[in-house]
């Protein structure tokens, strides 16, 4: 890949309705929490196409308009009077916009190329949270014209909901005749609803499940770590697996069953961990978006939050274990905005009762959107067996290598990709070992091919 021919920045104005300073919100609580505990701040890539002939000009004023409407991308972290986090929004402002200047015999192939590499790699590069903004934004110019922006935004300023509300602004400022309007409610609106009575109430009576849900769960989901004896090398490992079979056969099974895909894939790898480790029942953590609740569907914001999760698969059938897992994250889905501040004080009590530390350490993330909807629209009703045992071939386990850090110990990334059961597992090898994770792996896709097209297939867990 080639090297910008140069690079320059220009400083772009900004004024914004809302300003002041607020309390955090409990999804920007939960989201720093992850950071702290896994070393990674979790930043989101974006690029978008210019319209031809676009100057930095447009650029500027695409990102100014932008940050104006905006309240979560003008927010910084200070620390109040007693020394807690708070968040300021600015009122106004400037922000950098970074001009990456293409060699003119690249063509727009390799443009493209460009933008989309520095979109994955941008947003490893660390956020200061008190001293910039939780937005980076360059535009691509080549031959004279600016063809791509590429931006890295911060998980503190919006989660992925809200970062698909934020690239459907930036088109729509663009088109022509079109109309950005500004979402609402916005983050300061987020944060001063979560402190009234009625949302503190809420969160309180929420406490009561996660107390019930947490209560006699292990110290730890596969037990103490240990150092394996004669086993060199690095002690987290990250791998994918991949198979079309395995989303056909999921589709086949959701449509039997009249589930959602994201529920049918979580029973699937629930029973796929208790055949390939012993553990069950299983309680996981998974994320809910948060967005189905009044108010929140549109706000740019991170709303998200974990949900602990409990499926047991022993002794029943695959379909059973799909009802079971329906219903257990629909109960869990409605126990998932709650202030982060509230859990902790329920964890470090249940822990001295029980007079040891005790934490859900396994993740499940359905990071799939609307591509699902539409793939379940198109393949459901069209899935034979010969179709699924017709793509057993192409089915792939990638050794990805090693991590620096986890503080779980697997973490299960079901990823946004069309027509394709994608997995990628991170894991502690002092917890499961490589062998126990590619029989986890390959275990979903034999649960789903086996139930895909049997109602009464067993799970075969004891």
């Amino acid at each position: 890949m080639f090297e910008p021919a140069s690079r320059d920045r220009v400083v772009v104005q900004f004024t914004g309705a809302q300003a002041g300073t607020q309390p955090l919100t409990w999804g920007q609580k939960a989201i720093l929490q992850d950071m702290q505990d896994s070393g990674n701040q979790f930043s989101m890539g974006g690029r978008c196409e210019l319209p031809e002939g676009s100057s930095v000009e447009d650029a500027g004023a695409l990102l100014s308009g932008l940050v104006g409407r905006h309240a979560s991308l003008r927010m910084r972290l200070r620390t109040d009077g007693p020394g807690r986090l708070c968040q300021e929004v600015a009122g106004s402002g400037r922000i950098g916009l970074d001009i990456l200047a293409i060699p003119d015999d690249a063509d727009r192939a390799d443009v493209a190329r460009y933008a989309a590499d520095l979109m994955e790699t941008w947003p490893l590069a660390r956020f200061d949270f008190h001293s910039d903004w939780p937005l980076r934004m360059a535009v691509l110019r080549h031959r004279g014209a600016c063809a791509y922006l590429v931006w890295a935004l911060s998980h503190l300023a919006a989660d992925g909901g809200g970062h698909l509300l934020l690239l459907k602004d930036l088109i729509a400022a663009q088109t022509a005749g079109g109309t950005a309007g500004t979402q609402r409610p916005q983050l300061p609106d987020i944060a001063h609803s979560e402190q009234t009575p009625q949302l503190r109430q809420l969160s309180s009576r929420t406490m009561r499940y996660w107390e019930a849900a947490l209560r006699h769960i292990p110290a730890q989901t596969f037990g103490e770590p240990a150092s394996p004896q004669g086993r060199a090398g690095p002690r987290y490992w990250q791998a994918r697996f991949s198979s079309t079979a395995a989303h056909l056969a999921m589709l086949a099974i959701a449509e039997r069953t009249g589930t959602d895909a994201s529920r049918v894939t979580l029973a699937l790898i629930a029973t796929a961990i208790a055949r390939a480790t012993g553990v069950q029942p299983l309680t996981i953590k998974v994320m809910v978006n948060n967005r189905f609740r009044p108010g929140l569907a549109d706000v740019i914001a991170p709303i998200a939050q974990n949900a602990v999760v409990t499926i047991d698969a022993t002794g029943t059938t695959v379909d059973e274990v799909v009802t079971r897992a329906r219903g257990a994250s629909l109960t869990a889905g409605m126990r998932a905005y709650y202030d982060p501040d509230d859990l902790r004080e329920v964890m470090a009590r249940l822990d001295a009762e029980r007079g040891h530390p005790a934490s859900v350490t396994c993740r499940v993330n359905d990071q799939r959107a609307m591509i699902m909807r539409a793939a379940e629209a198109a393949d459901r009703g069209e899935v034979t067996p010969g179709r699924v045992a017709g793509k057993l071939a192409e089915t792939s386990l990638t050794w990805l290598g090693q991590r620096d850090n986890m503080h779980e110990q697997a973490n299960i990334l079901i990823e946004n990709r069309p027509d394709v059961l994608s997995l990628h597992m991170m894991w502690d090898r002092w917890s499961l070992t490589d062998e126990q994770v590619e029989a986890l792996l390959r275990g979903v896709e034999e649960v789903a091919v086996e139930a895909a097209f049997n109602p009464t297939a067993p799970t075969k867990v004891g």
